[in-house]
């Protein structure tokens, strides 16, 4: 089992914090797992075992907690009053009004509080209102390609392009590399999309028309990396014959966002300081899926690369936006705090043509935050103050 070093040191220093920390990722990805770990290290820092309550609510053992008041009931039959208990809870949406009963633990005990969720609006709505500013998050995503390699037991030298291809094509899926086979592993990305779709979107949405949802899956995945249109998605539809409105593409995508399979990375202004809005661009949480529901067509290598590198990005914790500048666009923004950077992806660095398209990008930004270019080449291009790297290392780094 991977230690899951890059969150764990972020999460840490709230082990015993009265904040609530709040994880949520795509279904699969290694929540529960990275529980465990909080878990056997709290332990190893001198909390009983019995002061733990660790409850996964996709376990059949505990179906019967289904309201706020079961869970309500099962924890304090578990504590023992007066003593600082760990609570433990992963896939919580699945209790009906499960805010009321982790609000009412945060007030009335002592504990420290762990929650997971597969769905992206875990914090909106009540859970955000009982617990303003009292909470820390974390995006948890499949393994990144550094994970990748700590699991395949490669050193650097032994990491080569086929490796990273492997990896762009399969993705870091956490059960995926339990497959035996090339055959396995497509029907395990299969069935976990399935999953998502009937429980995380269909059934929790109360989707009607599953088609229209297949239909407009298949154009987010065919077009990742790219600018989101409302009316190319319409103009889609009219090729099979179907008008769709442009209040319904965006209703249903809002749902495929929140089941976290997809993630939207708003534009963000440069000169005017401000986001956009609806101009943004749509990245897969897991290139791997690019496989699935897909009629044939071939995502461009650049924008799976493009979208390997924003995975990579919310994977350091980095909060991400795409940059519009007056003549043209930068291909991510990192803010952090009073820090950021701006990053150019390519595949390659094919003639100067590329070399100055990239590079140029960077001429309508007016400050001096790091700049970067990130493409596949060994040699270094960098220039005027702009540093390439090569894409792989920007990955093990």
């Amino acid at each position: 089992m991977i230690i899951r070093e890059t969150y764990l040191k972020r999460i840490r220093p709230f082990y015993h914090s009265d904040l609530i920390k709040v994880f949520t990722g795509i279904r699969r990805s290694g929540k529960s797992v990275l529980l465990k770990q909080i878990e056997a290290e709290l332990i190893d820092d001198g909390v009983e075992a019995k002061h733990i309550i660790t409850i996964n609510f996709e376990d059949l053992e505990y179906a019967y907690i289904q309201e706020a008041m079961d869970l309500h009931k099962y924890v304090k039959e578990h504590t023992e009053q007066g003593q600082k208990h760990y609570l433990l809870f992963d896939e919580i949406q699945n209790v009906n009004e499960f805010e009321k009963a982790i609000n009412s633990f945060r007030v009335t005990m002592n504990c420290s509080i762990f929650i997971t969720g597969s769905n992206g609006k875990l914090l909106s709505g009540e859970l955000a209102t009982h617990l303003s500013g009292r909470y820390v998050s974390f995006r948890i995503m499949p393994f990144s390609f550094k994970e990748v390699c700590e699991i395949k037991g490669l050193t650097r030298a032994e990491v080569n392009d086929d490796i990273f291809m492997e990896y762009l094509k399969y993705g870091g899926m956490p059960q995926r590399f339990l497959m035996n086979s090339e055959t396995e592993t497509k029907v395990y990305l299969h069935d976990l999309y399935n999953s998502i779709v009937l429980k995380d979107i269909v059934l929790r949405s109360r989707i009607q028309d599953v088609t229209i949802l297949n239909r407009i899956v298949e154009y987010m995945v065919l077009n990742t990396s790219q600018v989101f249109s409302a009316k190319s998605i319409s103009k889609f539809f009219e090729s099979d014959n179907r008008k769709i409105s442009t209040e319904t593409i965006y209703t249903y995508l809002d749902h495929i966002v929140s089941s976290l399979i997809i993630n939207k990375a708003v534009r963000y202004d440069i000169r005017g300081k401000r986001i956009l809005t609806r101009s943004d661009k749509y990245y897969l949480t897991d290139t791997g899926l690019s496989n699935i529901n897909n009629p044939g067509f071939k995502t461009e290598l650049g924008a799976l690369i493009e979208n390997i590198v924003y995975n990579e990005l919310i994977h350091r914790g980095h909060e991400v936006y795409v940059g519009k500048t007056m003549k043209g666009e930068i291909d991510f923004i990192v803010n952090n705090g009073t820090e950021r950077m701006y990053y150019q992806v390519a595949y390659l660095l094919s003639d100067e043509k590329v070399v100055q398209r990239e590079f140029g990008a960077f001429n309508q930004v007016g400050d001096s935050y790091p700049k970067y270019v990130i493409s596949m080449d060994r040699y270094d291009f960098s220039r005027d103050g702009i540093k390439h790297l090569n894409l792989i290392d920007f990955l093990l780094a």
